[in-house]
């Protein structure tokens, strides 16, 4: 136990020597239990649009005097940085960069194929079930007709051949 906080008293008790006699915290520590109320605002990426980069990028060029920069960047809120990189994505030819672009993953060109030739497999299946299913019957009812001794319909001129 250190001295400044709690000492012994002679009766064997410990005395709380950042407390008053009738219990309440001594200084500040009273108005330090309430809790603050201002909610502190969240930081958010700033985003540019493509046509606002081109725009300010024109503006800076049309400017001839001494600080002119300076101030449109200043009335912008903007930084050199940015519009020097705007610059070399402009003069690079990457106008495609100053696009949105969207986040995630690129779509795949080969999903919509895929997703037809797997609808086609299974229409194959189904239908060739289908062609199981009637062979199947007709062969059933051949040999029934067998059975029961019914006239075989007439056959054509290309199955005897």
């Amino acid at each position: 136990m250190s001295k400044g906080k709690m000492m012994a008293r002679h009766d064997g008790g410990v005395d709380n020597a950042s407390a008053r006699r009738d219990g309440r915290p001594v200084g500040g520590a009273a108005l330090a239990a309430v809790p603050d109320p201002e909610v502190v605002a969240k930081a958010t990426r700033r985003r540019f649009t493509a046509e606002y980069k081109l725009r300010i990028v024109q503006e800076a060029e049309r400017q001839r005097e001494a600080g002119a920069i300076g101030a449109l960047l200043r009335r912008e809120g903007l930084y050199s940085t940015h519009l020097s990189a705007w610059r070399r994505e402009r003069d690079r030819g990457a106008f495609e960069t100053l696009q949105a672009r969207r986040r995630g993953r690129k779509p795949d060109p080969t999903h919509e194929l895929r997703q037809q030739l797997a609808a086609l497999e299974a229409e194959k299946q189904r239908l060739q079930e289908r062609l199981r299913q009637a062979e199947v019957i007709i062969a059933a009812q051949k040999k029934l007709s067998e059975i029961l001794g019914l006239a075989a319909p007439p056959t054509s001129a290309r199955e005897s051949a």
